[in-house]
């Protein structure tokens, strides 16, 4: 059974930082490429970012380049997703898929980004 679990959320100031896991199981991890999306409040998922199985090419929304940085640990299944110079359009939701499966997120994190 594939099993993210995402992790590091919380709440910050505008401006703040937060580092995003994503724990993964039951899939060969190393194998996959990893999205991270996001839900705003009373919006649908929005792409944020994106790193391929070997962690060599990644790729962002424009919006949050230069801002996010995401990276991988294949040795620890692990995704994270450095948050940086958050501000209060980034509260939200967020989620890991695998590959582009929506179906396969998990639980979700919550951000929250407010003065």
């Amino acid at each position: 059974e594939v099993l993210l679990v995402e992790s590091g959320g919380g709440s910050v100031q505008p401006g703040g930082s937060l580092r995003l896991s994503c724990v993964a199981s039951g899939f060969d991890f190393s194998k996959y490429a990893i999205t991270w999306v996001r839900q705003r409040p009373g919006e649908g998922l929005e792409w944020v970012a994106h790193i391929d199985a070997h962690g060599e090419d990644v790729y962002y929304d424009t919006s949050m380049k230069g801002r996010f940085t995401i990276s991988r640990d294949n040795a620890k299944n692990t995704v994270y997703l450095q948050l940086s110079g958050l501000k209060t359009g980034d509260t939200a939701m967020y989620y890991c898929l695998k590959g582009r499966d929506i179906s396969t997120r998990g639980q979700g994190t919550q951000v929250t980004v407010s003065s």
